[in-house]
């Protein structure tokens, strides 16, 4: 009977011990996720001039529908670099 208890104490033993690792690494990606938000600020988008040669070829209205949708999908985050006729 002694080799079982050995055996539940080493597996009680590694359950702690694995519960213990992954709280510790949720806990530091949760930090470095804030300290990343608060110190280090975000890149701001760069304006992309639309070539004259595309100008009319876009309508104005598809390209507002296209942005909000993006915008909307992505809760502000996404941005559009290029929109091309497929």
């Amino acid at each position: 009977m002694s080799d079982f208890n050995i055996a539940l104490e080493l597996l009680g033993v590694g359950m702690v011990t694995v519960f213990i690792i992954l709280a510790l690494v949720v806990i530091v990606g949760n930090l470095i996720i804030r300290f990343v938000n608060k110190y280090i600020p975000e890149e701001t988008a760069k304006v992309i001039p639309v070539a004259a040669n595309q100008q009319g070829m876009l309508n104005p209205k598809k390209v507002a529908a296209i942005v909000s949708a993006v915008k909307i999908i992505t809760s502000g985050k996404g941005k559009i670099s290029k929109i091309e006729k497929i």
